[in-house]
């Protein structure tokens, strides 16, 4: 008994061993950022990346797959690669390695919208007469894209253009592949491993988003009937260049720097990225910020997502000057319902779900679950049978992508219809969404008088009736609630976001999903509609093609520049851009406005920047030499440089940190319009703030010549503690080339 309970003994420890063994030998996945190569080697940048591991592990396999997963050339100088907790510490210490970043994940950040941005067919028109963006590659970082949708043919398209160096990997695809629309098609990392055929779209994102920046024409698009007409991208004779990067909703950063890397040198023109990045991560610390600094200096625009983390403040992401922020807004097309109450009131509401058969002119009883304060009776988490049955129930909003959801809940506890009320902080903006029961996504302001009425009878009811397509919806545009609002903590004195695209209930092409389970085995549902600034985004890309279609030479600041200063802060009625609380939009939630596509391409003047201005911005921070090195790849000393506060690096917008003392800011146009022509500046800002222009004239000869002008801000009297914003315009017998001017609250500046 003594010996088998001796050998349990051994085998417990020797197990126990194992263990240990086997939990010191876990590896994680790791970026490692290294110095610039200077040594003159002749290796190959693989074997460089290779000497870097411990020499236990020089393998380029072992059990769990490859040591290194992705060697970085074009926008970082570095790998990615499997380490134990041992490993990534000695790699640490060795001499050459700048950083290790652990692995982590970010989230996914769209027929109307092209003719709400006044893009519209005619030979006589600047759409037109761009190409709609002919020979431009636009690249995208998502999930991939289904190849044999209609929006994805060549018709009308040239063939790649002779700098592209891409591949495609749909070649075992029967039904579509690459083409002269789609000329390129890879994925990276965990995306290709989930596939047969990797780059394919698995959860209809992508699809959505790449067809939003260049989609073919395609006709009589529609949502199971509803916003019917011709579809197409802002720029739909562009190239696309799709990079699978995400699996899903699942985004490593590993493989979205691969994917950015091999952008790059493939010869894409713009790069569309629909993905939120770490809020506020100083910039050295931030590998997206890192990546497209590269991807500027080779001349790559670079179109971000702000972010639906709105909106609350501060919360931008992709905030780095070099890319252009992208936050989202309504369009004027409403997939309209209306909810009856049974004392007369009317109130509008969305929904994509539009039944003929409904509750039109059937009065059924209305309940709130939630009238007792319960939180989850409140969002219809938690329901009673007998309480809801056959019954219209109130339920309030949860988050983003849950609505549908909440409707199946009533469903499941046989609820008639839903109505689905905002919260507070959600204010007006409302979701056509494909509810699976006759509901209506109503304001916070409908919501509360439906509530109201509730409470003020002991038999309430309520009836849906079904509108279908209304456009003229005023006001619009407006901002949508979740757009992540500035300032960017990681750089205060840079106006983020930069402009407002289309990012409400979006109609564009569709793949089956399994983020959408509940469609996934409609064959006849080609199109579908979406909101966030993952929608936005692409306008803005493809809006970039088209400008660069027009203009090649222009830097990535200077297409930025004109996007933000043709911009709209006026609504289609000719009033303040409003927000999801029908208040005023501020700067800090849209930019410097809302996009205007036919401005944009031919803007008078532009700010122009570039590597060098952009370095001595980056010195101006305080991020050290060797925090500048991180970024730009090379060795920097800011001490034998003019570095420059944020205010004074050549920006299209200004943000003045304005105590009592005055502040003098210098700016540089280039003319980028008729050679003579003549600028006055306007100032338009509230009466307690005066801002002097010097000169307040410009006169220009020639074209692409430069003028310079200081710009002096102070308060007339005390501060005000809310701050101020206004606007800096140039004005000619052409063009009004407007720069938002903003004084952050007093709090904000301390």
């Amino acid at each position: 008994m003594r010996t088998q309970t001796s050998h349990l003994g051994l085998l417990f420890l020797f197990s126990s061993a194992l263990l240990a063994v086997s939990f010191a030998q876990e590896r994680n996945n790791y970026v490692v950022h290294l110095e610039p190569r200077e040594d003159g080697s002749t290796d190959s940048v693989e074997e460089w990346h290779r000497s870097f591991l411990p020499e236990a592990t020089l393998d380029s396999a072992s059990d769990d797959g490859p040591r290194i997963i992705h060697s970085y050339s074009h926008v970082l100088n570095g790998f990615a690669a499997r380490l134990t907790d041992a490993e990534a510490e000695s790699l640490r210490n060795k001499e050459g390695c700048l950083r290790l970043y652990p692995e982590e994940f970010l989230p996914l950040a769209t027929t109307h919208s092209p003719g709400f941005l006044g893009l519209h067919l005619g030979k006589d028109g600047f759409w037109s007469r761009s190409g709609f963006g002919r020979g431009v590659v636009i690249g995208l970082l998502d999930t991939g894209i289904l190849p044999s949708h209609p929006s994805f043919g060549d018709a009308g398209l040239p063939p790649p253009p002779k700098k592209w160096k891409g591949t495609c990997e749909f070649r075992s695809i029967a039904g579509g592949g690459c083409n002269n629309k789609v000329i390129g098609a890879r994925a990276f990392g965990s995306a290709a491993i989930n596939n047969t055929a990797p780059p394919v779209d698995d959860a209809g994102h992508g699809t959505h988003t790449a067809s939003t920046a260049a989609g073919n024409f395609v006709q009589n698009a529609d949502v199971r009937g509803n916003a019917h007409g011709t579809a197409s991208g802002m720029a739909p004779h562009a190239h696309l260049a799709i990079y699978k990067v995400c699996a899903r909703s699942r985004c490593s950063i590993m493989d979205i720097i691969a994917g950015l890397d091999a952008a790059v040198k493939d010869g894409v023109d713009v790069l569309s990225f629909s993905i939120s990045a770490t809020d506020g991560a100083q910039f050295n610390y931030d590998l997206i910020a890192v990546a497209t600094f590269k991807a500027m200096e080779h001349g790559v625009f670079v179109s971000a997502a702000a972010g639906n983390d709105g909106p609350v403040a501060g919360t931008i992401s992709n905030g780095a000057p070099w890319m252009l922020t992208v936050a989202a807004g309504t369009t004027d097309r409403a997939i309209r319902t209306s909810v009856r109450l049974g004392n007369g009131q009317v109130l509008d509401g969305e929904s994509l779900f539009q039944p003929r058969n409904n509750t039109a002119g059937r009065q059924l009883p209305l309940v709130f679950p939630g009238r007792n304060g319960d939180p989850d009776a409140r969002d219809c988490s938690t329901l009673v049978e007998a309480e809801v049955r056959g019954k219209v129930v109130l339920c309030e909003s949860r988050s983003i992508g849950e609505h549908v959801e909440q409707g199946q809940m009533v469903s499941a506890y046989s609820g008639a219809g839903m109505i689905l009320m905002n919260k507070a902080a959600e204010g007006y903006t409302t979701f056509a969404d494909a509810h699976v029961l006759p509901a209506s996504h109503v304001s916070y302001a409908a919501g509360s008088k439906i509530a109201a009425y509730i409470r003020s009878t002991p038999r309430p009811t309520a009836s849906i009736t079904f509108r279908g397509t209304v456009m003229g919806s005023s006001p619009a545009p407006s901002v949508a609630f979740f757009s992540s609002r500035g300032p960017n903590k990681a750089s205060p004195g840079i106006l983020k976001p930069d402009i407002t695209g289309p990012g409400m209930n979006i109609l564009a092409a569709w793949a089956p999903s399994e983020m959408h389970p509940e469609f996934a085995d409609d064959v006849s549902l080609t199109f579908f509609m979406e909101s966030g600034t993952s929608m936005s985004t692409p306008h803005l890309s493809g809006i970039a093609a088209i400008v660069k279609s027009l203009h090649p030479s222009w830097s990535p600041a200077a297409i930025k520049s004109a996007i933000m200063t043709s911009s709209d802060v006026a609504d289609h009625a000719g009033v303040a851009i409003k927000d999801e609380q029908y208040r005023r939009a501020s700067f800090y939630s849209m930019g410097a406005g809302y996009v205007n596509p036919s401005r944009a391409v031919d803007p008078g003047l532009v700010y122009d920047l570039g590597t060098n201005e952009y370095i001595a911005y980056l010195c101006g921070l305080g991020l050290g030499d060797d925090g500048v090195k991180e970024i730009v790849g090379r060795r920097v000393a800011c001490g034998k440089l003019r570095a420059v506060t944020e205010a004074e690096l050549n920006y299209p917008s200004l943000v003045v940190k304005l105590l009592s003392q005055p502040i003098t800011v210098r700016r540089t146009v280039t003319n980028v319009g008729k050679a003579d022509s003549v600028y006055t500046a306007a100032v338009d800002m509230p009466k307690d703030v005066s801002v002097v222009v010097r000169p307040p004239m410009l006169r220009f000869t020639r074209a692409n010549e430069k003028q310079s002008f200081s710009v002096t801000v102070r308060w007339n009297g005390q501060p005000a503690v809310g701050g101020a914003e206004g606007n800096l315009k140039w004005v000619s017998k052409e063009h009004v080339v407007r720069s938002p001017i903003v004084i952050p609250p007093a709090k904000a500046v301390a």
